[in-house]
Order: C-alpha cells, then sequence, then structure tokens
C-alpha cells in the first residue's frame, strides 16, 4: 500500500511571475471592469492561485475618463468623504468625478471594492494597480500584453 497523497498546491515566494496587462476602459461597463481586474490583481485567472499569497499581475487601465456606467448611475451614484472636521461631509456624483481633475478615482474605488477585505494582502495587491485618465501611461517598458474586454463579452461594452 502507498502512501502517496496529493494534497494541496501552495505557490512559493520564487515560483510566482508576475506579467503586465493593459486595458482601454473606452466604452467599457465599469461593474464588469472592475470585476475582472479584481480577479486579475488577486491571481485567480492563474492555475497557480493561492489565496494567502500575491499571485496576481500587474494591470494598466488607460482611458479611466471614458468608462461607461449603465443607466443614470453617473448621476445617481453619490461618493462621500468627510473633512474631519464638524459639519464635513461632502459629496459628489460620479459624473463631476469623471469631468473633474482626476477621473481615475471612480475606477479605483470601483476595484478597491470588489477586492476582499481590507488587508495588507488586498494592499499589496492594489499597488499592482495603475489608472490613468488619459491615453499616456509611463509603463512602456514593460511590454504589457492588451487584454480587450469588450471582445470578451458583448455586455462589457456600451455603444451609447
Amino acid at each position: 500500500m502507498s502512501s502517496f497523497t496529493a494534497g494541496t498546491y501552495t505557490a512559493k515566494r520564487g515560483e510566482v511571475t508576475k506579467s503586465w496587462f493593459i486595458i482601454d476602459a473606452e466604452k467599457i461597463v465599469l461593474g464588469r471592469l472592475s470585476a475582472e481586474v479584481a480577479k486579475i490583481l488577486r491571481g485567480k485567472h492563474k492555475p497557480t492561485f493561492t489565496p494567502h499569497m500575491d499571485t496576481g499581475d500587474n494591470v494598466i487601465i488607460i482611458n479611466a475618463k471614458k468608462v461607461a456606467m449603465t443607466g443614470d448611475k453617473k448621476d445617481q451614484s453619490i461618493h462621500y468623504w468627510h473633512t474631519n472636521h464638524p459639519g464635513g461631509i461632502k459629496e459628489r456624483s460620479a459624473r463631476d468625478i469623471l469631468d473633474g481633475k482626476f477621473p481615475e478615482r471612480v475606477v479605483k474605488k470601483a476595484i478597491e471594492r470588489m477586492m476582499p477585505k481590507v488587508s495588507p494582502l488586498a494592499r499589496k495587491q492594489l499597488k499592482c494597480l495603475h489608472v490613468y485618465g488619459g491615453q499616456d501611461h509611463p509603463h512602456e517598458a514593460q511590454k504589457p500584453h492588451v487584454l480587450d474586454l469588450g471582445l470578451k463579452n458583448k455586455k462589457n461594452k456600451r455603444t451609447s
């Protein structure tokens, strides 16, 4: 009788290889984009996924200010923050943020909320996310692979 047991695979630190992906967010639905990017950041798309290790890849998102939101969510989704002064609650709609100075904050926050609860591992994985409001990015030297989410599913892309 043999004593061989298959066991569960756990990735080692030296076995993890990180690649770079670039995603054009123009006319891509925000929720579908953020769910896919969160999966890539965690490494769930790899067969070597290990829940307690950073096995994910680096993601570059360009054209964040041209992301699509279904229905009236651009006007109805309100983002709140507090200034830590009495009566200092502030609010802004997603449309105002996308038209403002930092449009990438809407995409970053949506992806952050798709990640598991705030932990040191989640913060480490979110550092592999690079979001830019326009077309330009400083990561050409990494030779990122283009990932077209519009071709993956027809519901991912909005025409209007």
